[in-house]
């Protein structure tokens, strides 16, 4: 039974080519009533675009006949979720089926997560019509569900100094009033054990500040950021809903485009991004220069591989002029939940000796990072 089984599992790698030296046994059904054939023939429809259109055609009339709306639906009943998003990322990353993304029906019934969204970002431009509602519906679910999972712990970060005078319904560790919990308790004192019993812990809530500081975030919108234009454009429109920030929006590439008036749009923002072209870090810091006007409350956020393709020494010469002014300049070379650096190191350095702060964060550690900032 195990050996039919192995032979049939060789024959779906292989594929329909295989036909004539390794047939499926036992009639290629499994234990779930999916057949063997049924499993081939959505597998080739995809993986056949490695031999080319012509060994495709010949391969046999199952795939000829499924259309893209077709092999979504099927692979959607014979794989499980986690191999569906696998082929469905295949399908339009490898062998680039842009008709996923411009059929309605077909768009509609794909998996809505974060690979789709960078996908939608990067095609755009071919959607008109239905199927542009259609991904701004997509972009709109998966932002959410990413601001969703920020949301909380940006939020805390940020809502400024301890409040000592009023208690914390959050539980956690970093506001604890130890001062307070000691203070209540020492009624409960045992001088023979030397051991203050607790019988009541207590924590204190963060007061929000609403002495606005100003935050100026610009990203690279470069194809390699692509994960960080994402989550910074996110972040931008949590920061935009704190009423101590007052928070602006540029994404640039050789240009600068100021998207602070669509923050409260998630999906308007994202849907700005135009992905490529150069990179001009200084260009896009000189228009940040423009913004900043109380320098001593003003963070300027980077988020960049620091790859420049202008002059290197006009960046580091507006970057010099922005901390001399007082204002933070915070350059990070990564925002996504992984935050794995992939930057210009030399850059790096020259950056950080004229006095900004260079690192990689992930959203919540930026939060605390500006947290501590405010804090003074």
């Amino acid at each position: 039974m195990r050996d039919r089984e192995q032979l049939n599992r060789w024959r779906l790698i292989l594929g329909k080519q295989a036909g004539a030296q390794i047939s499926f046994e036992d009639g290629a059904a499994l234990e779930n009533g999916i057949s063997c054939f049924d499993l081939e023939d959505a597998l080739d429809f995809l993986y056949s675009r490695e031999y080319g259109e012509d060994v495709r055609r010949e391969g046999g009339t199952g795939a000829s006949q499924l259309t893209a709306a077709a092999w979504i639906t099927k692979i959607r009943r014979l794989f499980p979720k986690e191999t569906v998003e696998i082929l469905e990322r295949h399908a339009l990353e490898r062998y680039q089926l842009k008709e996923l993304l411009t059929d309605r029906e077909v768009l509609e019934k794909l998996e809505p997560n974060r690979e789709l969204l960078k996908t939608i970002l990067q095609l755009k431009h071919l959607m008109k019509g239905e199927v542009l509602d259609a991904a701004r519906r997509i972009v709109k679910k998966v932002a959410e569900e990413i601001e969703e999972k920020l949301r909380r712990d940006i939020r805390r970060s940020l809502r400024g100094s301890l409040d000592r005078n009023s208690a914390s319904p959050v539980h956690s560790a970093r506001n604890l009033d130890v001062k307070k919990t000691i203070r209540r308790n020492l009624a409960h004192f045992n001088p023979e054990k030397k051991k203050l019993m607790v019988e009541q812990v207590y924590f204190s809530s963060r007061t929000r500040k609403y002495s606005q500081w100003r935050v100026v975030i610009a990203v690279d919108e470069s194809g390699s950021m692509l994960d960080s234009v994402i989550h910074s454009a996110v972040m931008a429109g949590i920061f935009a809903r704190l009423p101590m920030l007052d928070t602006r929006l540029v994404i640039f590439d050789t240009q600068v485009v100021d998207l602070s008036a669509h923050l409260d749009d998630p999906v308007d923002t994202l849907m700005s991004i135009q992905l490529g072209g150069g990179t001009n870090i200084a260009g896009a810091l000189q228009y940040c220069e423009t913004l900043i006007e109380n320098p001593h409350r003003t963070m300027v956020v980077l988020v960049s591989d620091l790859c420049e393709g202008g002059s290197v020494s006009g960046l580091l010469s507006v970057s010099r002029g922005i901390v001399e002014s007082g204002a933070r300049l915070i350059c990070l070379t990564a925002l996504d939940m992984e935050a794995n650096p992939a930057y210009d190191r030399r850059t790096a350095g020259w950056l950080a000796d004229i006095g900004a702060f260079v690192g990689a964060m992930t959203p919540e550690a930026l939060g605390d990072f500006m947290g501590k900032v405010m804090d003074g």
